[in-house]
């Protein structure tokens, strides 16, 4: 998944009204959209290194978007928005292993009666929907963690995922580790106990997770590698 524009990187300086963050480019400061709505835990740090992207349409009223925050010296994508993008090119380009080649790919497909899934993958008799995550949150030495706070929508999608289990679907979540500093992912389940407890019950009945991280490079941001689940 490749950027629109050149990255510009800047110093953080605060982050405000959810989605909106000060950042200073040089001698000067400009405000951004923050494309996420978590709370960015550890991540919003005065003077972290950002990278930001300027949009191309002349009638948005801020102009710049943060894509990037240095943390702990590791890059972290913090741009929700694009986190389907890159797994979409990592399924078009078969570099998701636990589905097979040749398949049919539809993105935010509706399922029952107010629940969109990201992803519904088909081959043959085969059909499974794929629900994505984004991981940024990093507290301890190479251990990626979700979620960063309390996910009353994570869990309605872990419980509209087993009924569509039940209708002959194969099921799975994919949590996307923005970040290239971690070897394992696990479940914060100090932060969101419910979100826990609901996942490891979905896995019994036959929820499949897969957790990879990405690789960053000056042009966009790729899916990289598979990480050990650790629950």
């Amino acid at each position: 998944m490749n950027f629109e524009n050149k990255l510009i990187s800047g110093v953080f300086i605060k982050r405000y009204k959810r989605f909106f963050v000060d950042v200073q480019i040089e001698n000067k400061i400009i405000t951004a959209h923050c494309p996420n709505t978590g709370s960015m835990k550890g991540l919003l740090k005065k003077g972290n290194k950002v990278w930001v992207s300027k949009s191309n349409n002349p009638d948005r009223k801020l102009k710049y978007t943060l894509q990037i925050i240095e943390d702990d010296r590791s890059k972290v994508g913090v741009n929700t928005h694009l986190t389907n993008k890159i797994v979409l090119e990592a399924l078009e380009n078969n570099l998701i292993k636990e589905f097979d080649k040749d398949i049919t790919i539809k993105t935010e497909i509706k399922f029952g009666v107010n629940t969109r899934f990201d992803f519904l993958i088909n081959k043959k008799n085969y059909k499974a929907f794929l629900e994505v995550k984004n991981v940024t949150l990093k507290r301890k030495r190479k251990i990626a963690e979700f979620p960063d706070t309390v996910t009353s929508r994570g869990a309605k999608h872990i419980e509209e995922l087993i009924k569509a289990s039940k209708k002959g679907y194969q099921i799975y979540i994919a949590f996307i580790i923005q970040r290239e500093d971690c070897n394992q992912f696990t479940i914060a389940n100090d932060i969101d106990p419910t979100y826990s407890t609901l996942l490891s019950k979905a896995v019994k009945k036959k929820l499949n997770i897969l957790c990879y991280d990405c690789k960053f490079s000056p042009k966009g941001i790729k899916l990289n590698k598979k990480i050990k689940l650790k629950i």
